[in-house]
């Protein structure tokens, strides 16, 4: 077993998912929020510089191709239950939230019950799209909720009326309320779609690897 530089960022990498849950037990909104992404995308980018160092590098191990799905579940998983936790229940993020992570936890049992023949189920391109249309999906979505907390924290104090005279123009925006605003909506937006299409690209590829493991499991 080698303890190389990529190894060692998949092993931070893996220690930083339970982190983005902590931060939301011992910090505030919208410094948790904040933290949270920070934390989130820093993990994301040393999920690519982690496998280019050890492509380039030539710095391949088991430890770190065992190490790397790994630490990218735990990542997704737990920032998908942060997210679902503090938001409406809305079925728009629920739903794809709930078909990434049936499939995480199934292709895992699967590659899990083929044992010594799992490796047969290689990680396609396919998949590594759904990656990226995840991690940025909830690093968009973490960034909806500071402008979602910051705009409750403009309006405290505030009647409907007051509230709805600035978003419409006919009141002056002393508090950037508009900014605000339109930043949660975008945000939320784009983060949603983002979310559908990785759960989308989630399903087909979950499929691909049920179908490549078929025949194993008639040989079961």
């Amino acid at each position: 077993m080698r303890w190389t530089l990529p190894n060692t960022l998949t092993a931070l990498r893996l220690l930083a998912a339970p982190g983005l849950a902590v931060m939301f037990l011992y910090f505030s909104r919208p410094l948790a929020d904040w933290f949270a992404l920070v934390l989130f995308i820093s993990a994301a980018v040393t999920d690519w510089f982690d496998g280019y160092i050890a492509r380039t590098w030539a710095l391949e191990s088991r430890l770190g191709a065992m190490l790397d799905p790994i630490a990218d579940k735990a990542m997704v998983v737990i920032a998908l239950m942060v997210i679902v936790g503090y938001s409406s229940m809305s079925p728009w993020l629920v739903l794809p939230a709930t078909f990434i992570l049936f499939r995480e936890v199934f292709v895992s049992g699967l590659r899990e019950f083929l044992g010594d023949v799992a490796g047969t189920l290689k990680v396609t391109k396919l998949a590594k799209w759904k990656t990226t249309f995840q991690m940025v999906a909830i690093a968009v979505l973490f960034a909806q909720g500071m402008f979602e907390h910051y705009l409750a924290v403009s309006i405290d104090g505030m009647s409907a009326a007051q509230v709805s005279a600035i978003l419409s123009g006919d009141a002056p925006d002393t508090h950037g309320l508009i900014w605000k605003d339109q930043g949660m909506i975008w945000a939320g937006h784009v983060g949603l779609t983002l979310l559908w299409i990785a759960a989308s690209l989630t399903l087909i590829t979950g499929w691909d690897y049920f179908a490549k493991a078929m025949p194993h499991l008639k040989d079961g």
